[in-house]
């Protein structure tokens, strides 16, 4: 199978097509990652780098964090990954994979994109309903805290939450149980994908424009 570099969010989603790929025998070579520069922290998710790198870690395959400036205009954004792109060609890379379910807008967008460009896009979550599919990832072990909600789906109450069960019967009948229409945001600190669990603990809560984000914190390593 050819080399593939895989959209790495740091939450459920792309850690749940990693799962699938593997499972398919496709190679995934690098994790990339987009970086806000003024924050230090994952872009959407407001994740701190240091815990992206933690899942690199984890799971044993290298990152690529992408450099984005604050504030940043779309040019800014497509520059930088299509900058990404060309560096992964230029690595012998084929194809690079999301974990998008079902949003066709954002699909069109990549494919878009990435014409022309070297790289297939793969979409190995494409389809899947979500609510088996949330169900499926808690049953198989996968373990995720809710890193980010948007106010206008979700109460703030829910940022730092658990994503297991309870959870998902606690959303509110439109919000979907993998948050595909961005009413939350997860960082995955467990699971199949990973060689060893990330020692998360809350930290303070904060809203910022219309989102509340829990900020994980890594729990300090033992002295004994």
């Amino acid at each position: 199978m050819s080399k593939t570099l895989l959209a790495w969010s740091s939450g459920k989603d792309s850690a749940w097509a990693l799962r699938l790929l593997r499972q398919q025998g496709v190679e995934v070579g690098a994790l990339l990652t987009t970086i806000n520069e003024a924050a230090d922290r994952v872009a959407m998710h407001g994740v701190r780098r240091t815990l992206l790198e933690a899942q690199a870690e984890a799971i044993g395959i290298p990152l690529w964090a992408v450099p984005l400036p604050w504030p940043c205009t779309n040019e800014d954004y497509e520059a930088r990954m299509a900058e990404a792109c060309r560096r992964a060609v230029a690595e012998g890379f084929h194809a690079i994979a999301f974990g998008d379910l079902f949003l066709r807008d954002v699909r069109a967008y990549r494919e878009r994109q990435l014409a022309g460009s070297g790289l297939t896009p793969l979409f190995p979550l494409w389809e899947m309903p979500t609510a088996p599919l949330a169900r499926e990832m808690i049953a198989a072990g996968l373990r995720a805290r809710i890193s980010c909600v948007d106010s206008k789906a979700l109460e703030a109450r829910f940022a730092g939450r658990e994503f297991d069960a309870a959870l998902l019967a606690d959303l509110p009948g439109a919000v979907d149980p993998c948050g595909e229409n961005g009413e939350f945001h997860t960082f995955v600190y467990d699971g199949p994908m990973f060689r060893a669990p990330i020692a998360i603990e809350p930290g303070e809560m904060r809203t910022v424009d219309g989102f509340t984000y829990a900020d994980l914190l890594p729990c300090p390593v033992s002295s004994r």
